[in-house]
Order: structure tokens, then C-alpha cells, then sequence
């Protein structure tokens, strides 16, 4: 699967969102499974690379998304491309696959019927 890059008059070639949502009452969230370490890693990444700015990649905090029984996970726009993540690793992995160079990685996409 090859990703496609945003209309030549989309402000961000790609834009990417970190579920960091923290339920209440002991229901399991994103932020239970280290959400932050990764969006941290990722904006730290995307910024190194040269990645970050008006034209490029934007690295974005995000409320419920809605699929916390995949947590933690992150979508990229505009191919709404969803990713279930572990580690350093695969954050580092998007980055450089999908994010620098369009290509989606398949092994850490987030299967299409798992949802809250």
C-alpha cells in the first residue's frame, strides 16, 4: 500500500495525531500505553529530520479518537492511514516510511474493526 500526499494547497503535506486521551473510572485509554512517550518521540523526529513546517509535516496532540481497544494509536492525514504503535521503533519507523518518504507501514496499521 503506497500513501498518496495532500492537494498542492493543503498547508501540511501530512499531518499526523496522537490519541493522548485519559479515561476515567479505570477504562483503559491511550494514555495508559505510554501515548505521550510516542508523541513526544515522533514530534522529536519529525523536527531532527527536517520534517516539520508549513508544506511538510505537522505533529498534533489528539482527544479521543475512538479506538482505544488498539491503543496506543496515531492516524495520518490526509490518507487517514491509522497505526497502532509499541515502542521507539515503530514511531521511528512511521517517521521515516510514511512520513519522510509516503510509504505506509503495513505492520502497524491498526485493524479496520477495532474501535473503542
Amino acid at each position: 500500500m503506497t500513501s498518496t500526499s495532500a492537494p498542492a494547497d493543503s498547508y501540511y503535506e501530512r499531518h499526523i495525531f496522537f490519541c493522548l486521551n485519559q479515561r476515567t473510572g479505570g477504562e483503559d485509554s491511550c494514555a495508559n500505553h505510554k501515548a505521550q512517550e510516542g508523541f513526544d518521540r515522533c514530534k522529536a523526529q519529525v523536527k531532527a529530520a527536517g520534517l516539520s513546517g508549513p508544506g511538510k509535516v505537522r505533529v498534533n496532540k489528539a482527544g479521543c479518537l475512538d479506538r482505544c481497544a488498539a491503543g496506543p494509536v496515531a492516524v495520518v492525514y490526509p490518507e487517514a492511514v491509522w497505526y497502532t504503535y509499541v515502542d521507539a521503533q515503530d514511531i521511528d519507523e512511521i517517521v521515516e516510511s510514511h512520513l519522510k518518504n509516503g510509504k505506509v507501514v503495513e505492520r502497524l496499521l491498526t485493524p479496520a474493526n477495532v474501535g473503542r
